[in-house]
């Protein structure tokens, strides 16, 4: 990390107006002239011709998916190539029709994945846009709310807690401001930065009046000079060494472990089925295309796309029940994860806070905690809460405003001080109002007011106040203190060193009632075999209280002081037996997350807040809402467009759903396909003449491709959503073994059908072998596409309308007009009967066969 970034540093050059001085370096006064802009920013005109002239703030160019691009790599598979390749071999021995109607079935395939695939990548890039990362920045003086990508040189950036930093430049205002840049320096904890000037050989982590892309603020609030935009930043120039590929999934893994198991039998199949016709003296071109033909037969060459758009069209039916999907990979985990932890605001409960109660420190209605509490609220602008907005909507209620006072500085919140102070003045006097959790409110404090009486705080009433917290807290409130004290008129700033020697003022009693409808959410849940696991930092008593009310069975409790003295092997077993952790320090989210991974659980974390981010990244499925922090935003995998639980369980279910149609096309796959493909291998070892022409073999792969793309809108089975489903290689080659045998002992009955029985001729045994695997294709997709009897499982429209088109047309093709062109001709009635015959009896015994398979099975996918 070191290494890139002293390169990242000699080699900074910028598309921007650059200096002698490195902009850390230079006097403020120099940077605005050099940037021509000012304290309220760029006017809207400038900035929009800077971003015509710099382009949007963005580590690459963005390249919108062009038809032509996917198009094009339609035509880069392997598979796809050879068959051009001998299709031209065909053309230079003038076999022209040959080679035409392969090139015309390559073509009309890759237009195939081009449609689906060109469609949903449009849709895609569409939700995504609903979620982009925006900024709060000044343009002529105006405070906007603008997409991060918009940003430019010159711009001035306002700064909170949660914020992702989205350019390079200079502090020019900071307060209590901490920056977390671990991503970029590897530092461990949060940089304090603030103005000033630093000398220009300073390295990175040593730039204190810097900020850089690609790093998130931690606490506190800052104004910013952007210098530096896009892959000009120093994030920008390490970015393609520092990107690292998204974990694989445990689907993708799968589906790469599959791939490679087909290619090694394609291109075994390949070399010894061109060697055994060769020695067998047929001819060569006709040999080469057959093998290759094979080759694409054998390999579901449509898998890639399918699997494209299901996913696609699995994240738009999930973004009209209002989840977004970020990255597509996480539906699959989406339908695997069988545990889910969340915080309780906001999806067990309703996430509009109330304040319920202001009052002193002897448990009494007190108008003046109401005032201190509104003024801390009202003039702090670090990160934005309910917590305040609650106190600032009860203090109007109650005719408070603040006409009267000033605010003179702030001391932001931190998870580390777990309060927020604000100073104030008025006629002539200063108060410092601290409010936050209560024990590290009690902890500055050296007095207590009770009564408009000051006095030192001892040890009974310590105990006193513990109990009246105890007991609001049974009662479901969450309660926060609130102290004071005086402070001088000749001091201008403030730092947390002045939160000591305060006077205990009383208690803020806040209530969120449990959400409409949540028991029967978590009832639904439990029955998809997804269990809630609730992370909260509130105490126990409020966490137990509000698990009553929704009907939550608490089968464990731990507090997060009792987390911290657990080793690694211990709390495997405490995160697998609990399903409530009450106290909870934000650091130890991943710790828990992690626990649970290691005990074989696949695991869904939703958060919001500023230290949900490593736990976000650390669950197999991350979500988070659209309302929470940008930090968290970009970190998840899915963001809610409501921070509801029962739209999470809609969004599970859709998820599932795409895994099963997507398991549904390998299933179709391996079954008739396999053993068809590998009986014709054989047959051709002994047949004097090739069992299919490669054109047949093509389009028949690409006939029976079609229907596949229904299955992206397939219906689903109830009883598949109702449990978590992992990819299981060892199940789908269990499957492919059985139904292939299955497919290759019907294969042959077929080729003694054709040959012994009606003496058919080459033409007749190509046309017959044709058409019988073409409709035991088609016709088995609808029968392994459900568990239960295939009449009993209703197909979505498009499966079985395109199935049953094809299969119509599959019968009838040898009798139409250019049948001749594919090589196939008339069959006599009695033997289409037969083939007939035994496609039906094939169906019977494929439908017999899998009920005695999932018995013996059932205990996997």
């Amino acid at each position: 990390m070191g290494n890139l970034l002293e390169e990242a540093t000699m080699r900074q050059r910028s598309h921007h107006p650059r200096a002698p001085t490195p902009y850390w370096a230079e006097a403020l006064e120099g940077l605005w002239t050099r940037l021509k802009s000012q304290p309220d920013g760029l006017n809207p005109a400038e900035a929009r011709r800077r971003l015509q002239q710099w382009g949007p703030n963005t580590l690459q160019a963005q390249r919108r998916t062009t038809a032509l691009a996917v198009l094009l790599a339609q035509f880069k598979s392997p598979l796809v190539l050879m068959l051009v390749f001998a299709a031209s071999v065909s053309a230079l021995v003038q076999e022209w029709l040959d080679a035409f109607i392969v090139l015309l079935i390559v073509l009309g395939s890759a237009l195939l994945s081009f449609v689906q695939e060109y469609s949903a990548s449009r849709a895609v890039e569409k939700l995504l846009a609903r979620v982009q990362v925006r900024v709060w920045l000044l343009r002529g003086g105006q405070t906007l709310h603008l997409p991060a990508e918009e940003v430019v040189p010159g711009d001035v950036v306002l700064l909170s807690a949660g914020s992702l930093i989205p350019a390079d430049g200079r502090v020019l205002e900071a307060k209590d401001f901490f920056v977390s840049q671990a991503a970029l320096t590897g530092e461990t904890f949060p940089v304090e930065k603030r103005p000033g000037v630093v000398p220009p050989e300073a390295s990175l982590s040593e730039r204190t009046n810097c900020v850089f892309m690609g790093t998130s603020v931690r606490s506190g609030t800052a104004r910013m000079l952007v210098v530096e935009t896009g892959a000009s930043t120093a994030f920008g120039k390490i970015a393609d060494r520092l990107a690292l590929r998204p974990p694989e999934t445990e689907f993708e893994r799968g589906i790469r472990q599959f791939g490679f198991l087909l290619t090694q039998v394609m291109l075994l199949m390949v070399l010894l089925v061109f060697a055994v016709n060769v020695f067998g003296e047929k001819p060569p071109i006709d040999s080469l295309l057959f093998a290759i033909a094979l080759a694409v037969g054998l390999t579901p060459e449509l898998l890639p796309a399918i699997i494209g758009v299901n996913l696609a069209k699995g994240a738009q039916r999930m973004a009209r029940h209002g989840v977004i999907v970020r990255r597509l990979s996480a539906i699959e985990n989406l339908g695997s994860m069988d545990v889910l932890c969340t915080d309780k605001t906001g999806t067990l409960t309703e996430g509009v806070v109330r304040l319920d109660g202001a009052l002193d420190s002897g448990g009494r209605p007190s108008s003046q905690v109401l005032r201190q509490a509104f003024w801390n609220a009202y003039f702090q602008t670090g990160l934005a809460n309910p917590l305040d907005q609650a106190i600032v909507e009860a203090a109007s209620r109650a005719g408070l405003d603040a006409a009267q006072v000033e605010k003179v500085d702030e001391i932001p919140y931190d998870f580390g001080r777990k309060r927020l102070s604000v100073v104030m003045e008025q006629s002539g006097a200063r108060m410092l109002v601290s409010k936050g959790a209560l024990e590290q409110i009690l902890e500055v404090c050296t007095d207590l007011e009770e009564e408009g009486q000051v006095r030192p705080l001892d040890d009974a009433d310590l105990e006193r106040l513990e109990a009246l917290y105890s007991h609001y807290s049974e009662q479901g409130y969450r309660v926060l203190g609130l102290a004071c004290k005086p402070v001088s008129t000749q001091q201008a700033v403030f730092t947390r060193d002045d939160e000591q020697d305060l006077t205990f003022q009383g208690f803020l009693l806040f209530f969120d009632p449990p959400k409409a409808g949540v028991q029967d959410t978590l009832t639904q849940l439990a029955r998809l075999g997804v269990n809630l696991k609730i992370i909260t930092g509130d105490n126990r008593k409020v966490a137990a209280h509000l698990a009553a009310q929704v009907g939550m069975e608490v089968r464990g409790l731990l507090t997060g002081r009792e987390l911290a003295t657990l080793p690694d092997e211990a709390l495997w077993h405490q995160a697998e037996r609990c399903n409530l952790f009450v106290e909870v320090d934000p650091t130890q989210k991943e710790r828990l997350i992690l626990a649970l991974q290691k005990t074989g659980h696949v695991v869904g974390y939703m958060g919001d807040g500023i230290n949900d981010a490593p736990a976000l990244h650390a669950a197999d499925v991350g979500i988070s809402v659209d309302q929470a922090v940008d930090v968290a935003k970009e970190a998840a995998d899915l963001v809610l467009l409501e921070s509801d639980l029962d739209v999470l369980r809609e969004g599970i279910e859709e998820g599932r759903k795409t895994f099963a149609n997507t398991l549904k096309y390998i299933f179709t796959t391996t079954s008739a396909n396999f053993g068809n493909m590998f009986s014709m291998a054989g047959a051709s070892a002994f047949l004097p003449f090739l069992p299919l022409l490669a054109k047949q073999i093509l389009l028949n792969n690409f006939l029976s491709d079609l229907p596949a793309v229904g299955l992206a809108t397939d219906n689903v089975d109830r009883e598949w959503l109702e449990k978590p489903h992992r990819l299981d290689m060892r199940f789908i080659r269990n499957f492919m073994v059985v139904f292939g045998l299955i497919s290759s002992v019907f294969d042959y009955l077929t080729f003694g059908l054709l040959l012994w029985v009606f003496r058919a001729s080459p033409e007749q045994f190509r046309t017959g072998w044709f058409m019988e695997s073409l409709l035991t294709e088609l016709l088995v997709a609808l029968v392994v596409r459900t568990r239960r009897p295939f009449f009993q499982s209703r197909p979505g429209r498009l499966l079985l309308w395109s199935t049953l088109l094809l299969t119509v047309l599959a019968v009838l093709m040898p009798y139409l007009p250019f049948s001749d062109v594919f090589g196939l001709v008339p069959l006599p009635y009695p033997l289409l009967l037969g083939l007939l015959g035994l496609t039906l009896l094939y169906v019977l015994l494929v439908e017999w066969v899998k009920g005695v398979f999932y018995q013996r099975f059932s205990s996997r996918v």
